[in-house]
């Protein structure tokens, strides 16, 4: 009997391929909060609402839009979430990485994750550009209940779950075009709260550089697949344990502050996309 998260992937897919052809994407992105602007990157693109796909989550986040865009960037084809799905929505984790799940089974080799974050490091400011060079995980694991043994197997390894070969090219592409890079570990939690002073010092003290609420679980179900995963974060509030007595995280402000750092993320993983 096929497993029913097995038959929902399957189902969306071929709902997909009727709108996509014969397009077998190369590469996938999500492209996380105010970061959509990557998909005007986007060469011949063909839009699908998530909505249109049978049984499919619906973002419902500031700054999701909430389709998949296929199409070409420096001619490698690729398929692109334009707002994901968390799980403070409200929703199961099979439904958080059924969009990334659907991606795989697609065809993708690669898979390039954005998100928006808060800087835990001290050395961090609003607008730096941190990779993603390991994580912590404070969410479900989306791994959790029978495995899906077509995907991949029971206990999958994270020694490595960034791709070193792709960080070193993001470090040589960045140094030669003059884009400047931090390299840390990023923290997911569940939301939707904004995280209190004292758990932003217990993030910085268990080694954690940014925090966020999305990302890992896309990339557990990526790397149980075999993919190749390269993750960025934007850093859009200095997430510190000192604040003014008035001070406030404001979402429209991480949006904001996510929207002005663009311009180099697309650049960035423009020029990476190309040398694959």
């Amino acid at each position: 009997m096929t497993d029913h998260r097995i038959q929902k992937i399957k189902d969306s897919v071929s709902a997909l391929k009727e709108r996509l052809g014969d397009f077998t994407p190369e590469i996938g992105i999500v492209l996380g909060s105010g970061l959509g602007a990557l998909a005007d990157s986007i060469e011949n693109p063909v839009t699908v609402p998530y909505r249109d796909l049978p049984g499919f989550p619906v973002s419902t986040a500031v700054g999701h839009k909430g389709n998949y865009i296929a199409g070409y960037i420096s001619g490698k084809k690729v398929l692109a979430m334009q707002g994901r799905i968390h799980y403070y929505e409200g929703y199961g984790m099979d439904m958080v990485v059924l969009p990334v799940r659907v991606m795989i089974m697609m065809g993708i080799k690669y898979l390039f994750v954005s998100n928006a974050a808060g800087g835990t490091n001290f050395g961090f400011h609003i607008g730096d550009l941190m990779i993603i060079k390991d994580h912590i995980n404070l969410l479900p694991n989306p791994l959790i209940g029978p495995n899906l043994d077509e995907i991949g197997p029971r206990f999958p390894d994270m020694t490595r779950p960034y791709d070193p070969s792709l960080i070193r090219m993001a470090e040589k592409i960045a140094a030669e075009n003059g884009i400047e890079l931090k390299k840390g570990v990023y923290v997911g939690g569940t939301g939707p709260s904004y995280e209190t002073p004292a758990e932003y010092k217990y993030f910085r003290l268990i080694g954690g550089d940014a925090v966020g609420m999305s990302t890992i679980p896309e990339v557990i179900v990526a790397r149980h697949a075999g993919i190749s995963v390269f993750g960025i974060s934007v850093i859009t509030n200095e997430a510190h344990d000192d604040y003014a007595e008035d001070y406030v995280n404001d979402g429209a402000d991480v949006v904001e502050a996510a929207n002005a750092a663009a311009a180099k993320m697309t650049a960035l993983i423009g020029k990476m996309i190309e040398n694959l």
